[in-house]
């Protein structure tokens, strides 16, 4: 039989008005009765455990655990009986006993128990095969078996979504949000003891699912971290390059596998479960050939007073570049310089740091949207969305 912890015990609590017939009789009753909570006889959960009447739901991640008897219900005496449990699934099948040695002799009315656990790992149609041999009294060989068939079921359905974004002013590289979507598909609610992220190796992982207050960091879903059935929560994850992949724009550029979440969780009395999805990959990022990227930027500037930035160029293709700087000025912004300006070679994987001045003509916020054409890379670092600077490309 399956090994399975109690359940509360739970009852129909019988009420009625005191002006009725029956007066308080029903609420004497449920006073008296044992397995109500005193004080609270009219829940239907009561104080008591009882003993699982079925087999139960079993969910990827869980623990199985099972009680193994072979009784002698005979009056002869046995010999050298050998009992193997193996679980079936649709790709392998398991050797789960304790001991794989035969015992030597089992008297009549006695028995031979073992448990055996096993962690689920996969979904579907599951089949317990326990095989008993043994040796009569007369020297016969015998042997039988018993099939027990269980399903295992989902526990839980975990949606992901990758956001790119621009990283600190001094990187070249994009930082990638994860928003991980989990969502409860059983029917009892879930404590979730933990839900984090194991990063690949080029990445370092920072959580962003509490709020620091006081020097203490607070979960934003609450103390009481339960996840009623059907409900989704949603969790927030920030990777960045390791400074030793940063200046690899090249490298990062083609990493698609980001790594993979770890959940566990706990269900009615305590019973834990625990989900390793496999490796999380994203599409990876649209650098072009060539990368810009603001280095330094002034947070708030003067109407109509030059100010200076510093852009930074990567050649992020595989062949060198001879670079051309053609400044183009838009309604409300404008640059402060020559343009056609040839910027000379740039190698593959190397960078140029390019200072400029630009001044705004125009109060507020400055919004510049991205040109279609492929010749054309925009930046937009903090308050100001600056005017294109068009790259044309030639083969080394």
């Amino acid at each position: 039989m399956r090994l399975t912890k109690p359940t509360l015990f739970t009852n129909l609590p019988v009420t009625c008005e005191g002006r009725d017939l029956p007066g308080d009789l029903f609420a004497q009753l449920m006073r008296e009765d044992p397995s109500t909570i005193k004080g609270a006889e009219t829940l239907m959960l009561g104080e008591m455990l009882t003993l699982p009447q079925n087999f139960g739901n079993i969910f990827l991640g869980e623990t199985f655990s099972s009680y193994i008897s072979v009784h002698n219900d005979s009056n002869q005496v046995v010999k050298d009986i050998l009992v193997k449990a193996d679980l079936q699934t649709s790709s392998q099948r398991l050797n789960l006993s304790a001991s794989n040695t035969a015992v030597a002799e089992l008297k009549p009315e006695c028995c031979i128990d073992d448990v055996i656990h096993h962690e689920v790992k996969e979904i579907g149609t599951h089949i317990l095969v326990c095989a008993v041999s043994y040796t009569s009294q007369f020297g016969e060989k015998l042997y039988f078996r018993k099939f027990f068939k269980f399903q295992v079921l989902k526990p839980l359905d975990v949606k992901t979504k990758f956001y790119n974004a621009e990283s600190d002013l001094s990187s070249v590289t994009d930082e990638v949000f994860l928003e991980a979507q989990i969502q409860n598909i059983t029917t009892s609610p879930m404590f979730m003891e933990k839900v984090s992220l194991e990063p690949s190796m080029m990445y370092n992982v920072t959580e962003l699912n509490s709020v620091t207050s006081r020097d203490q960091g607070e979960s934003t879903f609450g103390k009481m971290s339960y996840l009623q059935p059907m409900d989704t929560r949603q969790y927030l994850y920030c990777l960045k390059p390791k400074t030793e992949y940063a200046e690899k724009a090249g490298v990062i550029k083609g990493v698609t596998v980001i790594g993979k979440l770890d959940i566990v969780w706990k269900t009615n009395l305590g019973e834990r479960g625990r989900l390793q999805t496999s490796q999380l990959q994203r599409m990876a990022p649209g650098y072009g050939d060539i990368r810009l990227s603001l280095e330094v930027i002034p947070d708030t500037v003067n109407l109509e007073e030059p100010f200076d930035i510093v852009c930074k160029i990567t050649n992020c293709s595989e062949r060198t570049m001879d670079l051309v700087m053609e400044m183009c000025n838009m309604r409300s912004i404008h640059w402060c310089g020559i343009s056609g300006r040839q910027l000379g070679k740039l190698t593959p994987g190397a960078s140029l740091l390019l200072p400029l001045t630009v001044f705004s003509s125009e109060q507020g916020l400055q919004v510049r949207s991205r040109p279609s054409e492929a010749t054309f890379y925009s930046c937009f670092i903090g308050y100001l969305m600056f005017s294109v600077i068009c790259f044309r490309a030639f083969l080394d």
